[in-house]
């Protein structure tokens, strides 16, 4: 597999950053882009967007890259945190930069495109982009994690949702204690 993980300026750039880490843990080529608006949001939230020298890093100015191009054949893009304005910009075809021309890529190639949308509450324009996308495909994760393990740190609530994205890439994980019922 081969994936490409876009960090945007929601809150929630650890969602991103250990996802890449992960990626790259399970074997998956691994590419990342950072927006500056994710530089900025990391800033204030204590996170370093860095990883291992095997992990390609771009910069959201560089279109002539590969995650611009489908002959480039990413198998999945995944924008984590997704922000609203990225959200829209993708819904609505706005290419301006490498985190949309990847995501604008995947839907054209009819990939996998998966939005880790970041926001509470949802405006109806939110939801009806959402709806959208899901309608072409995109599958919408929300950053939401769950409580039945007894989280006691912040990382464990990270590890979940990052546990989810892996299950939706199909990438074999043991990010979080998966319910077993009564």
């Amino acid at each position: 597999m081969k994936a490409c993980v876009a960090i945007t300026g929601a809150s929630g750039t650890a969602y991103g950053v250990e996802l890449v880490k992960a990626l790259a843990k399970a074997g998956v080529e691994t590419h990342a882009v950072a927006s500056e608006g994710a530089k900025e949001v990391a800033k204030h939230e204590g996170v370093k967007i860095t990883f291992a020298k095997n992990i390609r890093i771009y910069n959201e100015k560089e279109l002539a890259t590969a995650p611009a191009s489908g002959s480039a054949l990413f198998d999945a893009v995944i924008v984590c945190p997704c922000s609203m304005k990225t959200l829209a910009a993708i819904a609505h075809g706005f290419s301006d930069n490498l985190v949309t021309r990847a995501a604008d890529v995947m839907l054209k190639e009819k990939r996998m495109l998966v939005l880790v949308v970041r926001e509470t509450p949802l405006s109806q324009i939110h939801l009806e982009n959402m709806l959208k996308l899901s309608r072409m495909g995109t599958v919408i994760l929300p950053a939401s994690p769950a409580f039945y393990h007894k989280p006691k740190k912040i990382e464990e609530m990270v590890a979940f949702v990052v546990g989810k994205i892996l299950d939706v890439l199909r990438v074999e994980n043991k990010q979080f204690k998966r319910w077993k019922g009564k």
